[in-house]
């Protein structure tokens, strides 16, 4: 479905996308990153609006950049948003569907029905400077759907929505998954990616840091040299066993000896080690902390690890 080999896209003297080389098969994937990582520089390259420096992209084995008909088989919802005040959903998603090559009578129809998908036949008519934030990210995955594509690309197509409307749109993107439609869905946050495919390629400063499952992804993580903070009363008593290990690399007593932050070269050994020692000394231990609710920090702790930093 997607083929990129040793590609780098380069915006004067700023990388945004650093040789990339990814190979994924039909499919539903999550492309997860922390915002400016690299993410839309990608999608960019993938639907032909930018043109590689190095290295050849391939898309349903053509090249987005030179031929321009594959988009007729690609559905984009951009980051960006879109408005134009005085025209109505309807009138636009049906322009995007003319520009499609679909007749006049058939964009209106599918028109219709991708508002319909998407929770806007009540509105569809109205024009779009009276919408809210989330109807116009609606509108945005409407013009996306509406001429069936066969390969769909969202960036950050939550952005707007409420609690009911993300739950809604999940599961749209999960029928349309098991329909058969591919997916490639770009968020900053992972848990909104994992509700829909397990399968994930993140990036950082344009480069793909690591691609598998979930699973695979969080053993790089365990792998991969990071800093925990431990919480409660007897976290000192923790010192003794940290401070002549190999895998510790830095150890600091904050917030008036109730938190114990450790630099790890090998995340893995303390989670082995921390139960039994809590365990045999009846030790008050509150919270423990992870990278895993920081996208930032596990990117920066495996860009590490990529430059072969111990820490």
């Amino acid at each position: 479905m997607i083929q990129l080999d040793q590609v780098s896209k380069l915006y004067g003297t700023v990388i945004g996308a650093n040789d990339l080389t990814i190979r994924l098969e039909p499919g539903a994937y999550g492309i997860v990153g922390p915002n400016g990582s690299g993410k839309t520089t990608l999608i960019n390259l993938l639907t032909g609006q930018l043109k590689p420096t190095l290295g050849r992209v391939s898309v349903l084995n053509h090249d987005p950049w030179r031929n321009r008909k594959i988009l007729r088989r690609i559905g984009l919802c951009p980051a960006t948003d879109v408005l134009y005040p005085n025209v109505s959903a309807h009138e636009w998603v049906t322009y995007q569907a003319r520009l499609h090559d679909l007749s006049r009578t058939e964009s209106r129809q599918a028109a219709s029905e991708s508002l319909e998908l998407v929770g806007m036949t009540d509105h569809m008519h109205r024009p779009m400077g009276e919408y809210s934030l989330g109807m116009r990210q609606r509108t945005k995955i409407a013009q996306a759907l509406a001429h069936q594509p066969e390969l769909l690309i969202l960036d950050e197509p939550y952005n707007g929505l409420d609690p009911v409307g993300r739950h809604q749109m999940t599961q749209l993107l999960i029928r349309l998954s098991e329909q058969g439609t591919s997916l490639l869905f770009a968020s900053h946050v992972l848990h909104e990616i994992e509700e829909i495919t397990s399968s994930f390629l993140l990036i950082h400063g344009g480069r793909l840091l690591a691609s598998g499952t979930a699973q695979e992804i969080e053993q790089i993580i365990a792998d991969t040299p990071q800093e925990v903070v431990l919480i409660g009363i007897d976290v000192p008593k923790l010192i003794p066993h940290l401070a002549d290990q190999a895998w510790v690399d830095s150890i600091q007593l904050l917030a008036e000896r109730t938190q114990l932050r450790i630099g790890l070269r090998d995340p893995g050994t303390l989670y082995h080690c921390i139960a039994d020692w809590i365990s045999k000394e009846g030790l008050q231990i509150d919270e423990f902390q992870t990278a895993d609710s920081n996208l930032t920090a596990i990117f920066e702790s495996l860009l590490r690890h990529h430059r072969g930093e111990s820490k």
